[in-house]
């Protein structure tokens, strides 16, 4: 995940390094400022939709911001609290994610970071592929926006995020909320992302089974092939094809349209135990994939369905007792994404 920002397509200069002189910035605010941010957790791939699909789930971090303008000209003041997820081994200071990914935009629109205390009390659990890293890149740009004087339009919103993030699949549904079909376009001389909502089937929700255990996203991706076979291409583009109409017409028709070609069978050997639960759960019916990079497994299912499948992620659990365990959560669709509430 870089920080490369370049033009942003809106009318952004070039990426400014995020210690340039205070006297080449300018300060972004002329009093104190005050807000709450709330960021669900998301959900990539969707089974065949690789770096694709994505969705927000009803599970969120909440984040207080204080900002003030600089005490000090030459460096600001930053502290940085967090309690739950990351407790005890984030960064405190100037050099969390979202801090210098927050110094990043503003200096990219000419503005130094001002003085912030920051309170983000985390649950989205990290590394487990529910697109922590997203949430927290969309807490950077809502704060960003925020800031900066006049804010940031829609579209800069998406490019920057995306462009952090590198790819658009998790960082949509964070930042919008719903269900998104994401693309980079074809036609730019530089990145720049697309995004198109999905209307969610009113009986569609999903089960996510949380494992005890982590996995690195790039240690997911070290195992993919260079290319894959034209059969399996082509598999793979019918059932995302009909991924979309399940999901937004006709969820009956889920289990066929999560079989996957792309990447979770060239990852199992990354997190065998999370495919042997996918395994055990499709081979009851339930429409089941690893969410995002992983080992987070994914169900999406009706609500008449959603204890059954929470019952058999248990009933998997029982009988792998010795290993590492899963815990079953019933979560909604987050049809919002990234809130902010002014509080001065």
């Amino acid at each position: 995940m870089g920080l490369q920002l370049g033009r942003l397509g809106q009318g952004l200069g070039p990426d400014a390094a995020a210690g340039a002189p205070a006297h080449q910035l300018r300060e972004p605010l002329t009093a104190e400022k005050q807000f709450r941010l709330s960021v669900p957790a998301t959900s990539a791939n969707l089974g065949p939709g690789y770096d694709t699909l994505g969705l927000a789930l009803d599970w969120r971090d909440e984040i207080q911001v204080t900002a003030r303008p600089r005490r000090n000209l030459e460096a600001p003041e930053v502290g940085v609290v967090v309690t739950g997820e990351g407790a005890g081994e984030l960064p405190a200071d100037a050099s969390h994610l979202v801090i210098t990914a927050v110094e990043r935009i503003l200096a990219s629109k000419g503005y130094h970071l001002p003085d912030l205390d920051v309170q983000a009390q985390n649950t989205i659990p990290h590394s487990r592929g529910l697109g922590s890293s997203a949430a927290a890149i969309a807490t950077a740009v809502k704060t960003a926006d925020q800031l900066i004087p006049g804010g940031l339009t829609d579209d800069e919103q998406l490019q920057i995020g995306s462009r952090i993030e590198g790819h658009p699949d998790n960082y949509a549904p964070a930042l919008r909320g719903g269900v998104a079909v994401s693309w980079l376009a074809s036609d730019s001389p530089e990145p720049m992302y697309r995004t198109a909502p999905l209307g969610v089937h009113p009986e569609l929700t999903c089960v996510v089974a949380i494992p005890s255990f982590v996995q690195s996203t790039q240690a997911a991706r070290d195992v993919l092939p260079g290319s894959v076979p034209h059969d399996q291409a082509a598999k793979n583009s019918s059932r995302a094809a009909l991924l979309v109409h399940a999901i937004t017409s006709d969820p009956r028709l889920l289990l066929d349209a999560t079989e996957d070609f792309l990447h979770q069978e060239y990852r199992r050997q990354a997190f065998p135990l999370s495919m042997a639960l996918v395994d055990a759960l499709r081979g009851q019916g339930f429409a089941t994939v690893i969410s995002g990079a992983g080992p987070t497994v994914l169900v999406m299912t009706s609500e008449q369905r959603a204890e059954a499948a929470a019952a058999a992620i248990h009933r998997f659990s029982a009988e792998h007792s010795g290993q590492d365990t899963f815990t079953p959560s019933n979560l909604p669709i987050a049809h919002t994404g990234a809130i902010v509430e002014a509080l001065r």
